[in-house]
């Protein structure tokens, strides 16, 4: 019997995904474990895998979005007739209608370039490059975010198209970089380019607009700012990082200080759920990495049970993941408190919209050096200022307070944290 394939729930915020591009077409035999498609979602792109043999017997969207349990395709014996499967079904996929929107072009940023739509001009022999290559989309993110130009990669997919494992397997076996010579050389970087004019807005940058959106007009947002004098901190990572394999950041010092004041401070550590409050016993601390499209936010998993060391590995592992679209739907669930640092691109001081369902946000600004007061003399300090956003139907202001005492002693005094 034929069987109904559906828009997969691939995340737990997702409320519909977007088909990118097909793998395989109609007539085409399929066998469990194939992939038929790739789904951008809201955090990332995805590879839909069949789970019956069979022959792709119906696509429902070639492309766009379609909302969860949507019909996207339908797989069957070869000739079995299947259309009545269609009608009797309440829930038949079709994609969102588009609006007429202006042809865009991208063209070389300047600082001093009018922001205007222009015709798109007809592909150049440069266009007709690795840019034409039969590439899935995942694979040409991937490439893109790694630096490698897909002519370098053999593709072993239908009709040599070049897959994500292509690409995986191109990095884990790239060839050494060869040794400059004696007369010095000179890479000279490409333009970067910049889309003008009308672009449609990806599942990613639609949950973060509808998400954030409900959050800061939904929960009475306050904000407590601490000042934090980091000198201990600066010397305590250093006499780590002189001998430690694993190079601990500054941003491993704030996640495990937040976990070790969470947990003496667990109301900070909740959610609000309309009829109920929950203040959980775990504390899983989301990490909020930019990337292209927006921004997604990895968790730290008992981060209270973890060392700097390893919260070091696991932070760098799920950016990286994150920044190349491959995290899993469970490395981006079950936060309970979440860490927004800005502090690499110099912000001294920034305040963020709380990450549903969690009842609070920290913000982080950079470590600064300035004159501070200390046993009445004047001397240089490093100093950080943090902002804690928090849900007030949750958290009260002396609750607030007394969270960021405690993560302001244990970031003055690292030795707190190991007590």
């Amino acid at each position: 019997m034929a069987e109904i394939i559906r828009m997969p729930r691939l995340s737990d915020t997702m409320e519909e995904g977007n088909i990118v591009s097909w793998l395989k077409k109609e007539g085409d035999a399929v066998k469990a474990g194939d992939i038929l498609a790739e789904v951008e979602t809201d955090k990332a792109t995805m590879e839909l895998e069949s789970y019956f043999d069979g022959f792709l017997l119906y696509i429902g969207v070639p492309s766009g979005p379609v909302a969860v349990d949507g019909i996207i395709a339908v797989i069957g014996k070869k000739d079995e007739a299947f259309k009545h499967l269609l009608t009797d079904q309440k829930t038949v996929a079709a994609p969102a209608a588009k609006t007429e929107s202006t042809p865009v072009t991208e063209v070389p940023t300047a600082a001093s370039a009018p922001a205007v739509s222009t015709p798109a001009p007809t592909p150049t022999a440069h266009e007709t490059g690795s840019d034409r290559l039969k590439a899935s989309p995942l694979a040409k993110t991937m490439a893109q975010e790694a630096g490698v130009s897909l002519e370098q990669v053999q593709g072993s997919g239908d009709a040599g198209r070049i897959t994500k494992k292509d690409i995986e397997n191109y990095l884990t076996n790239k060839p050494a970089t060869p040794i400059a010579g004696s007369t010095p050389t000179m890479s000279i970087p490409a333009a970067s380019t910049f889309t003008y004019g009308d672009v449609p807005v990806s599942q990613m940058r639609k949950t973060i607009a509808r998400r954030l959106g409900e959050s800061k007009f939904t929960a009475p947002h306050f904000y407590l700012t601490v000042e934090i004098n980091m000198d201990n901190a600066v010397a305590a990572r250093a006499a780590i990082n002189e001998s430690a394999s694993v190079k601990i950041s500054f941003n491993d010092f704030v996640v495990k200080a937040c976990a070790a004041a969470l947990r003496k401070h667990p109301t900070i550590n909740s959610s609000w759920f309309g009829d109920k409050i929950t203040y959980h016993r775990d504390i899983n601390i989301g990490v909020a990495v930019a990337v292209e499209d927006g921004l997604l936010v990895p968790v730290i998993q008992n981060a209270d049970l973890k060392s700097m060391s390893h919260i070091n590995q696991e932070v760098k592992e799920l950016a990286g993941k994150a920044k190349s679209k491959k995290l899993t739907p469970q490395e981006m669930q079950g936060n309970t408190f979440t860490i927004s640092n800005l502090g690499m691109f110099d912000i001294e001081e920034f305040t963020a919209i709380i990450n549903p369902p969690d009842a609070c946000i920290l913000a982080v600004g950079s470590i600064i050096k300035k004159p501070i007061v200390k046993k009445d003399q004047i001397v240089v300090g490093n100093m950080m200022k943090v902002t804690l956003s928090c849900d007030h139907r949750v958290v009260d202001g002396a609750s607030g307070a007394q969270f960021l005492q405690t993560l302001k002693a244990m970031l003055e005094n690292p030795v707190m944290m190991i007590v």
